[in-house]
């Protein structure tokens, strides 16, 4: 791990917030463990080493992304899409949905 991310939240402060996103961009997606969410942004993150891993939507350059606090993995930034219909993914993050969402908010 060797990278923090910050971005502008836009849904509070408060300390008992895990704050990992800000912007939405509404795509649903699949993650290691079912269901994810695309973001264009994210904070209080930590990202991990890049490494090219083969997903279902093809040849991706990605970096894990965790916990700012615990440390968890809660999915990853795609660096580099090889396959032109995938390029829109560049720079934006998948965070899971098992990750993120927490019961009875």
């Amino acid at each position: 791990m060797s990278q923090t991310v910050n971005s502008r939240n836009t849904y509070g402060t408060g300390p008992e917030t895990p704050l990992w996103f800000s912007l939405y961009n509404s795509r649903m997606a699949t993650g290691r463990n079912g269901r994810a969410f695309l973001f264009s942004h994210t904070m209080n993150i930590v990202m991990g080493p890049k490494e090219d891993r083969h997903l279902l939507t093809g040849l991706h350059t990605v970096a894990d992304i965790y916990c700012g606090d615990c440390r968890e993995v809660l999915g990853w930034k795609y660096e580099r899409a090889y396959e032109a219909s995938q390029k829109y993914k560049e720079g934006k993050f998948i965070l899971e949905k098992s990750k993120i969402v927490k019961d009875n908010w």
